[in-house]
């Protein structure tokens, strides 16, 4: 096979994703742009403004609370499996297969499982806290991996420098191995919101489909992707629907932006 013929496979199939993607987008912006109008962004939901705001206001909750719960644990863990636990120790064996068969496992079985567990078992009702708890579960996986990836990307010589100057075990992990690893920790957190923005059948399982922007974390409500499905399914608003879809890839453009920058300033700011 020539060098040529394996180039030209390699543009070829950047230029599919690529023009998927615009199509995609494209698709949903000649269609949703006409229709976003001031009602869409009224305080208060009614059959008549189909307002999305206070689904967006729930979608920054529920993004902001899962990854307040999940980013610790997920980064941790990563941490623990490869700073401190040994590689031939059967206990991160055994965490390694339940992070990727849980990184497997379709969405609506994670929905099954709340609402059995959390829900009815734990009597949260459909809550914000039982949507939020479920999409822990469901996103730990992705930060765990990520973190364990960034990790061993760092090169062991960079530890034995930091340890032959002096430097104990943690004061090298903050200092040293951290700051290497910070973008790859940061992008898998990137992919964890972005799943939860994305989401629906686990919170539709879970967090109902409240209307009402969630007055506690007991309070029914709907994220802007959960928002979004409710209204073409009715088939009554759903060039809403496709506005809906607009609001909802920008505030992912908006989400992966503002990651991408904290990411650089960390990074800044630990290197320093």
């Amino acid at each position: 096979m020539s060098r040529n013929y394996i180039k030209g496979l390699v543009y070829f199939s950047a230029l599919i994703t690529f023009g998927s993607l615009f199509f995609i987008i494209s698709f949903i912006l000649i269609k949703g742009l006409p229709h976003l109008t001031p009602a869409l962004f009224s305080f208060h939901y009614t059959t008549t403004n189909v307002s999305l705001l206070p689904a967006l206001l729930t979608t920054f909750m529920v993004v902001g609370l899962t990854l307040v719960i999940a980013t610790p644990i997920g980064v941790f863990t990563g941490f623990y499996l490869i700073e401190y636990a040994g590689k031939n120790n059967k206990v991160v064996e055994l965490i390694r297969i339940a992070t990727d068969t849980l990184a497997a496992i379709p969405s609506i079985v994670y929905g099954l499982f709340g609402m059995l567990f959390f829900v009815t078992f734990l009597r949260f009702q459909y809550s914000l806290l039982a949507g939020v708890l479920t999409a822990v579960i469901m996103v730990l996986p992705l930060i765990i991996r990520a973190t364990e990836e960034s990790l061993l990307s760092v090169k062991d010589s960079l530890r034995q420098a930091s340890f032959s100057l002096g430097a104990g075990k943690l004061r090298t992990i903050f200092k040293i191995v951290l700051p290497v690893a910070m973008p790859g920790i940061l992008s898998g957190v990137i992919l964890a919101s972005g799943r939860v923005v994305g989401e629906t059948a686990a919170l539709m399982y879970t967090m109902g489909t409240s209307t009402n922007l969630p007055d506690s974390l007991f309070s029914s409500g709907r994220t802007l992707a959960l928002h979004m499905y409710v209204l073409s399914s009715e088939g009554q608003h759903v060039n809403e629907s496709y506005a809906t879809g607009v609001v909802l890839i920008l505030t992912v453009l908006i989400i992966n932006a503002l990651s991408t920058y904290l990411s650089s300033r960390l990074t800044k700011e630990t290197t320093k």
